[in-house]
């Protein structure tokens, strides 16, 4: 199934440095974390780029439950040792190979996987250098991180963030509980790694003004109490297909292609993309 490319723009993303891993994470849930993956992923895949999608939410995992496939493998499997990572690897929508048609690969984690969760730190910054090897076989590598703070989350953010090329995408509402854990995640991000590419993105918005003004609360008190100011790379508006699209466990671009959340994240997408 193959859907028409978004046309108009939402917003003016930053342009920034490029970055060919990027990992999704939040403050809190329920901002719409997975769903910006799952939507990034099939904008990078629709610009023709050969794309993996990763469900590093260790704990928690539901990227193959919002897309609706049943992946013959997954990351505790790899943990376990029985098969390597790129074994896990599922397609979705005909993977990279119908990559204009919206098709990319998912490497899936195991929800209620205890085991996951509880690795130790050896063994995630283990599985971070994995991840890392298999950029050598696509354009974009996308891991789609927990909500919150923990040891999870902060080694896979960190973990090999010497490199160029890995930009963490923090997103957040204009809820005043998602903006002040929003400053949480990047001021501990930052402790542990003082070069971190920290970028925001306001999912939800109930327009441009509110999407700017959230953002810029943040980034004046991330400036004032840390002397950084992450930049803004995109606004997302509230858009009930977004809800649709879940319910109905389809990318949104396949089941509505213009609709204006999907059209945003393609404008997202093109200015990562560079």
């Amino acid at each position: 199934m193959t859907a028409a490319l978004p046309k108009k723009p939402q917003g003016a993303p930053a342009r920034l440095p490029l970055a060919r891993r990027l990992t999704i994470a939040s403050g809190k849930g329920g901002v719409g974390k997975t769903w910006m993956a799952v939507t990034l992923a099939q904008a990078f895949a629709f610009r023709g780029e050969r794309v993996l999608l990763v469900d590093g939410d260790l704990g928690l995992a539901n990227v193959d439950v919002q897309l609706g496939i049943e992946p013959r493998a997954d990351l505790a499997q790899v943990i376990a040792g029985g098969i390597p990572l790129e074994g896990a690897v599922s397609p979705y929508n005909g993977g990279p190979a119908a990559a204009a048609g919206g098709g990319f690969d998912v490497l899936p984690g195991r929800s209620g996987a205890g085991t996951l969760a509880g690795l130790a730190e050896e063994e995630l910054r283990a599985l971070a250098k994995g991840l890392v090897k298999l950029e050598s076989s696509y354009d974009r590598v996308l891991v789609d991180l927990g909500a919150g703070l923990d040891r999870v989350v902060t080694t896979l953010c960190t973990a090999d963030q010497g490199s160029q090329g890995h930009a963490i995408l923090v997103v957040l509402t204009s809820d005043p509980t998602s903006l002040t854990d929003a400053y949480a995640f990047i001021k501990v991000i930052r402790m542990r790694a003082e070069k971190a590419d920290l970028r925001i993105i306001v999912n939800r918005a109930q327009g441009v003004h509110e999407g700017k003004r959230t953002h810029q609360a943040l980034a004046a008190a991330a400036e004032n109490f840390l002397g950084f100011s992450p930049p803004l790379i995109g606004i997302v508006p509230d858009d009930a297909k977004v809800a649709e699209s879940i319910r109905h466990q389809t990318a949104l671009m396949l089941r509505h292609p213009q609709s204006k959340a999907g059209m945003s994240v393609m404008e997202i997408a093109k200015a990562l993309a560079g």
